[in-house]
């Protein structure tokens, strides 16, 4: 699988790296597949809700998630993955990371070195949930277009 952001989608990501630093932010990306391709068309920034060790986990709050759910069911899009930072450390997955992840799901993790946002990765967790393995990110401009209501 290959991950498809929009430049400002990946700027959106690291930007909130660097406004929640020293803790991890999250969010969920929403888009569509197209064929091997997940394009990402929404970003839900959510809020951390960790309390114990918010410095190198997240908690997304399950109401929270719901309705960011249900706000991308409205766009009919779905839930392609989540990303979230890592301060102070590379953006790779750790042991934490693959026990909660979920197989078929795209984790981006941008890795945040004393509040700068530094490299983005994405990553997929095997079906057989033994390790993650890294996926393509294609950086591509996408037009929107508009059409007025008849």
């Amino acid at each position: 699988m290959t991950l498809v952001l929009g430049p400002a989608q990946l700027a959106a990501i690291r930007q909130h790296g660097e406004a929640d630093y020293p803790h991890e932010a999250c969010g969920l990306l929403g888009g569509m597949l197209d064929d091997d391709r997940g394009v990402v068309v929404q970003l839900v920034p959510l809020a951390n809700q960790r309390t114990d060790a918010a410095r190198n986990r997240y908690l997304i709050d399950p109401e929270a998630f719901r309705r960011a759910q249900a706000r991308l069911d409205r766009d009919e899009l779905e839930v392609l993955g989540v990303y979230h930072s890592h301060p102070d450390h590379p953006p790779e997955p750790s042991a934490f990371d693959r026990e909660h992840a979920w197989p078929r799901l795209s984790y981006v993790i941008v890795g945040v070195a004393r509040g700068r946002a530094g490299e983005v990765k994405s990553w997929r967790l095997s079906d057989d949930r033994a390790g993650f393995a890294q996926e393509p990110i294609i950086l591509e401009e996408r037009k929107v277009a508009w059409q007025s209501p008849s």
